[in-house]
């Protein structure tokens, strides 16, 4: 059983992955690339969201395919790394967070369906994920204690906010996400972790501040540092999963239960 890892802007390929092997995973939702090896002393799982040269924007993203491939392919975790835009302005740009909670009140995937693996009236299985917070805790202990190891400070706990892409966000819309508790934003991981629940993969997420949400600070991030910053975001993110995978054990608990129909 091996260790899923999806990667966002910035992060196409896991550096240093020996032995790489690149899989085509065919699942009722489409076909996946996914690129198995050996990272970290761990057998791992890469799916890049957006593909080489970041071919799919956040709109374009499979999510469903993306989880059903993992799963059918052996995953027993995944964890998961974004870039993102902080809505707490004690953050610090170039910082890591280790999310506990998340917003997505939507629920819906790209192209406006509701977010979930349960699609078919009557499918064996369907039925409702309960949970009292949506992230592995498990796996969150693992990737804070990779990136101390790493040398890395990592906020411990905040609350993710999923927003639709591409476009950013309006200062309004910002305000809207500060009242209701999100700590920082990107336009990915929702559906991820809806989805990674239902399949009863457990799943943790960890963030790298690339720049602060409109209006958040009173000049906006100028893109170029953004630019840079999501440069930098591969080796701070790789360090910080990788030091966390030899701490993932060989049975971690799917997060919260699920009331299912035959």
């Amino acid at each position: 059983m091996s260790v899923g890892i999806i990667t966002g802007s910035g992060t196409y390929a896991l550096p240093g992955l020996e032995d790489p092997e690149p899989r085509a995973v065919r699942t009722r939702f489409g076909e996946v690339a996914l690129t198995a090896g050996r990272w970290h002393g761990t057998e791992v799982l890469h799916v890049s969201r957006h593909g080489e040269g970041h071919a799919q924007l956040s709109s374009q993203v499979n999510h469903r395919a993306n989880v059903l491939a993992l799963r059918e392919a052996g995953a027993r975790a995944v964890l998961g790394a974004t870039v993102c835009g902080a809505v707490d302005p004690g953050l610090e740009l170039g910082g890591l967070i280790v999310f506990e909670d998340l917003h997505f009140l939507a629920n819906r995937l790209p192209d406006g369906s509701i977010c979930s693996l349960h699609d078919e009236p009557g499918a064996p299985g369907r039925g409702h994920w309960v949970y009292e917070q949506p992230f592995s805790e498990p796996l969150r202990r693992a990737l804070l204690a990779g990136a101390a190891a790493s040398g890395l400070a990592a906020r411990d706990g905040g609350c993710y906010g999923h927003v639709d892409g591409p476009r950013f966000n309006t200062r309004a819309e910002i305000r809207m996400l500060a009242g209701c508790g999100v700590t920082a934003v990107s336009q990915t991981a929702g559906p991820e972790t809806v989805l990674c629940g239902e399949a009863e993969l457990p799943y943790a997420l960890v963030g790298y501040v690339t720049d602060y949400a409109n209006g958040v600070r009173a000049q906006a991030t100028p893109l170029e540092q953004l630019s840079e910053l999501i440069g930098r975001s591969t080796a701070v993110l790789a360090q910080a999963i990788g030091g966390g995978l030899e701490l993932v054990g060989d049975e971690v608990p799917p997060t919260g239960s699920h009331i299912r129909w035959p």
